[in-house]
């Protein structure tokens, strides 16, 4: 599989915080536990007797909220798919496309030329050249059997690791040929990904799109990801070489000399105006179906609960688990959905072994709001953890909670989040609906400030708004101007 995703801090901090320091400072999972996602994705089952394909393609649904269904865009996707293959180096190539119901800023491209796109990645593009830059970097990845080259990289990757564990008897020569291999394979990803990007600014020029699509989009795409980066780019930066992805400001001005080579700027189509059409009423952000953050507060109307972050964190909502982060990232949060055997007591699940170091006398069973739970403390290297475990239903809910210095402060706080687990009554549950883009004109009097403020977002709405619109901090709106603001 071949995304569109590149390497952001945002990602990086996540991962190493919450990944890293929650899935767990030197644990295992047993058995007997088995993880499921959270949220539950509503969909589809995968078949082991199914074609590989089809496996593949029923597990692409379940991880992204299975397909988003909107005959307008799927229509334009399709028509501008349509252009990029009659302009494309092999026109022979067939391809389908499935729009997922999901917000990441995602799209991929399997070998047999099905092509993925999110409806977050939809809506952060502001015109059709946009669009049809990332649809053809990934047709690019396609022409150029890079799926098929990686396999044989990855293949012989693994050969040279087997020799290195079964023959070699040198561990630093063996060590130093594994490590020059995965550089090797590391590197040519990046090769490959160039590549797709000078094929697919080249199939969007002859196409007849505005070539500069591709830079404007990955400058819109790293702006998004900044937006949840805390304390900056820098610590991404250093590590972009061992990278899957170039970094963003490489592959944009890549994307900005391979344009330069066919047109000039403003030259080609760009259909801003009828794709932002298109784009008016999209669901943005997390569907309800899939629980959803909204500031502090999670809702998961389909699972029938809802909890409150400690202050300062913020949320974020992924296949896994619910993540998150205080500002300043000394402390996170994990939230995810655990299969405990029923005749298993918390407390026993608790010192199952998952997590190292759990303080047995700091076990204690509990309830909050009518549900059975049970917490304990672990201690890491330089992480300390505060564990809880709820049943609701036939379900253990688990909140792992890290801080790098574990205060009394902290620690209320962790308890106080968790004693805001509750059911959601019917009520509430019928009365949640998703957040949705809005195109409006901007009138005479209107401002970005102006019209970030009528934005049903919390999380730094003029940031946002730029952002989703492609503005800068220093762009100014001319009234009759066609803008996206995200409403509820």
């Amino acid at each position: 599989m071949l995304d569109w995703t590149v390497p952001t801090a945002s990602k990086r901090t996540l991962s190493l915080v919450l990944l890293g320091a929650l899935l767990l400072a030197g644990c295992t999972a047993t058995p007997s536990n088995r993880q499921v996602s959270l949220p539950v994705p509503d969909g589809t089952s995968v078949d082991s007797s199914q074609p590989a394909a089809q496996r593949e393609h029923a597990r692409i649904l379940a991880s992204y909220g299975g397909v988003y269904e909107n005959a307008r865009l799927q229509e334009t996707i399709e028509k501008t798919v349509e252009r990029l293959v009659a302009a494309s180096e092999r026109p022979d190539l067939k391809y389908r496309v499935t729009m997922l119901n999901s917000p990441a800023i995602n799209a991929f491209a399997l070998p047999n030329g099905h092509l993925y796109i999110s409806r977050g990645l939809i809506a952060l593009a502001n015109d059709r050249a946009e669009l049809a830059s990332v649809l053809a970097h990934e047709m690019g990845h396609v022409i150029a059997r890079h799926a098929d080259i990686r396999a044989e990289q990855a293949r012989q990757t693994a050969i040279i690791g087997t020799l290195v564990n079964d023959v070699l008897s040198d561990p630093e020569t063996g060590a130093l040929a594994l490590a020059k291999s995965k550089l090797t394979l590391a590197s040519f990803s990046r090769a490959q990904e160039f590549e797709a990007d000078g094929i697919g600014v080249g199939m969007s020029a002859r196409a007849g799109f505005d070539s500069f699509g591709a830079s404007r989009f990955l400058t819109a795409m790293q702006r998004n990801a900044d937006l949840k980066t805390p304390g900056g780019a820098g610590e991404a930066r250093a590590t972009d070489f061992l990278s899957s992805h170039p970094a963003t400001p490489e592959r944009v001005k890549n994307a900005l000399a391979n344009a330069r080579q066919f047109s000039g700027p403003g030259a080609g189509e760009r259909d801003r105006a009828d794709y932002l059409a298109d784009l008016d009423g999209i669901v943005y952000g997390e569907d309800p179906s899939e629980g959803f953050a909204r500031g502090r507060r999670f809702q998961h109307p389909k699972l029938g609960f809802t909890f409150t972050a400690p202050p300062g964190f913020s949320l974020d909502n992924t296949a896994q688990a619910v993540l998150g982060l205080k500002d300043g990232g000394g402390e996170a949060m994990r939230l995810d959905l655990v299969s405990v055997p029923a005749e298993q007591s918390l407390t026993d699940y608790l010192k199952a072994g998952w997590i190292e170091n759990v303080d047995a006398g700091s076990v204690e069973e509990f309830k909050i709001n009518g549900f059975s739970a049970a917490t304990a403390t672990a201690k890491g290297e330089q992480w300390s953890f505060r564990l809880f475990a709820l049943r609701f239903g036939s379900d253990v809910y688990r909140f792992i909670f890290a801080a790098k210095a574990m205060t009394a402060p902290s620690d209320r706080a962790f308890r106080e989040s968790v004693a805001t687990f509750r059911r959601m009554s019917l009520k509430e549950s019928s009365a949640v609906h998703p957040l949705r883009l809005k195109i409006v004109t901007v009138r005479a009097d209107e401002t970005p400030e102006k019209l970030a403020k009528r934005m049903a977002i919390t999380d730094h709405p003029l940031e946002r708004f730029l952002v989703l619109n492609g503005l800068s901090a220093h762009d100014t709106l001319k009234p009759g101007d066609k803008v996206k603001i995200v409403v509820e």
